[in-house]
């Protein structure tokens, strides 16, 4: 049967299920600008690094764009490493900001919180003007990290102030994953006799509305298909496992490794491919709606 999963009306109780808490939702998100379409790979080896924050010296994190100017006016998304056995002291910052765990193990909380080590696939969001600490451990730990408006600044604990949002911490182990079988408003790649095809996780905003919103996506092992978009952006950043993508569906692939970020403005379609033996997750950005389309079965010849 040719299906796909589309990211139509999800109910506000998934969404809320999804963080644990309905605390962090779109409202106040800026929407993003109508663009022109165009199409950006950012390979992890193309990364550029730099100082996160030039006053912690040396030892401090280092940070690398991915799309967009974490000191400037707008969006942006970046890459943030963590040297093993990095602890900040108590600071806050002047945006929120939301991370996904990439490598590594980080703990993000109150300075006087017992340490959450949260592994790759975890996420967790920090509200503006809240005091906390930031640690790593486990090697050289990497995050991605994104903000809604710039620039991203680093304050004293001493200037902190409450706004009324509240920070979310979900393990990747409580990741509410969904598939057709769970969310009567999806037709998808898989059925309830079918457990092992794309999944999705709704992290926050809302995927049908003309605002941002995040998503975590997962590919099976295996999987030949393609995410379509028909909003002003889509962007993604692979979080695990290894991806081969094009755009044009021809030979030409490129091979993303954690870390690696792909994106589009208007519409776009980006073929993916999965062969990495436990799958594939990437954290997806987008602008309105998007589907997860499996490709199509070769045409048996006549005869």
């Amino acid at each position: 049967m040719n299906v796909r999963l589309g990211l139509l009306l999800p109910p506000a109780a998934l969404l809320a299920a999804a963080v644990g808490s309905s605390a962090f939702v779109a409202a106040g998100v800026a929407q993003e600008p109508v663009a022109p379409p165009t199409s950006e790979v950012v390979l992890s080896s193309e990364v550029k690094w730099g100082a996160l924050n030039p006053a912690r010296g040396p030892q401090g994190p280092r940070a690398g764009d991915l799309w967009g100017d974490r000191t400037g006016k707008g969006a942006s998304g970046f890459l943030v490493q963590f040297a093993d056995g990095f602890a900040s002291p108590p600071h806050i910052h002047n945006i929120t900001y939301r991370g996904v765990v990439i490598r590594g193990f980080l703990h993000n909380d109150d300075p006087g919180a017992k340490p959450m080590w949260m592994p790759a696939g975890s996420f967790w969001t920090q509200p503006v003007g809240e005091v906390h600490v930031t640690a790593a451990n486990g090697g050289l730990a990497l995050a991605y990290v994104e903000i809604d408006r710039g620039p991203y600044l680093v304050q004293p604990s001493e200037d902190a102030f409450d706004d009324g949002e509240r920070p979310v911490n979900v393990d990747a182990s409580n990741v509410v994953w969904l598939d057709a079988s769970a969310v009567t408003a999806m037709a998808g790649p898989v059925t309830a006799d079918s457990p092992d095809g794309a999944k999705v996780a709704y992290l926050w905003g809302a995927p049908q509305s003309e605002r941002p919103s995040g998503s975590f996506v997962k590919l099976p092992a295996g999987f030949r298909g393609a995410i379509r978009s028909a909003g002003p952006s889509c962007r993604a950043v692979v979080v695990e496992g290894r991806v081969e993508r094009d755009t044009a569906g021809d030979d030409d692939a490129q091979r993303l490794e954690p870390g690696a970020y792909f994106g589009s403005t208007g519409a776009a379609t980006h073929h993916l491919s999965c062969d990495d033996e436990t799958g594939c997750t990437l954290y997806l950005r987008s602008v309105g709606r998007f589907e997860i389309v499996p490709a199509q079965p070769a045409a048996t010849p006549p005869g």
